[in-house]
């Protein structure tokens, strides 16, 4: 209940005149609950580095200069890592891309030896043959991979980095 200013009379608190004296009364707001906005924190962002991203460890010039080399060693396999030791043995940009494509040569020659001897090593004539088929079929699907790590790295190459290729990147030898 609300009291008319004028003549004192009680009025419903939701009455725009007083039924006594006729008076208007002002819409009052009612008082609205404080309501505090919280500015929520600033996201902070870090940049995470590449773990396999190597490209800082090396001088720009050296990248500049052993760039074509370089591209070698995955362009020609075996051949381009023997020219890539002999031309850039000097610099340590050739040197990281050498032993790239030395763990995926590695591979290369590994992977068909373990498949058949995995073939090879099975009792049964019928299943050997199932298994030697599968094997050539995984052994497909990695020289595929591999192929396309290789034009990976080449690009990477074109793009001034030394980033370690996939896959072989797990192969903890020749670091």
């Amino acid at each position: 209940m609300k009291i008319c200013p004028n003549c004192q009379q009680a009025v419903a608190d939701d009455a725009a005149f007083c039924g006594t004296c006729g008076t208007a009364f002002a819409a009052q707001a009612q008082p609205q609950p404080q309501v505090q906005t919280q500015v929520p924190p600033t996201p902070v962002y870090t940049v995470v580095a590449d773990p396999y991203d190597h490209t800082a460890e090396f001088d720009a010039k050296d990248i500049s200069d052993n760039k074509v080399i370089s591209m070698l060693v995955y362009l020609m396999g075996a051949v381009g890592i023997i020219i890539a030791l002999l031309v850039g043995n000097s610099s340590p940009y050739a040197a990281f891309h050498v032993r790239q494509a030395l763990k995926i040569t590695v591979v290369e020659i590994l992977a068909p030896i373990a498949l058949a001897v995995g073939a090879v090593i099975c009792i049964n004539p019928i299943l050997g043959w199932l298994v030697y088929g599968l094997a050539a079929l995984a052994y497909l699907v990695l020289a595929v991979a591999l192929l396309v790590i290789k034009i990976m790295a080449f690009f990477s190459i074109c793009k001034g980095k030394a980033k370690e290729p996939a896959i072989v990147r797990e192969l903890k030898f020749l670091k």
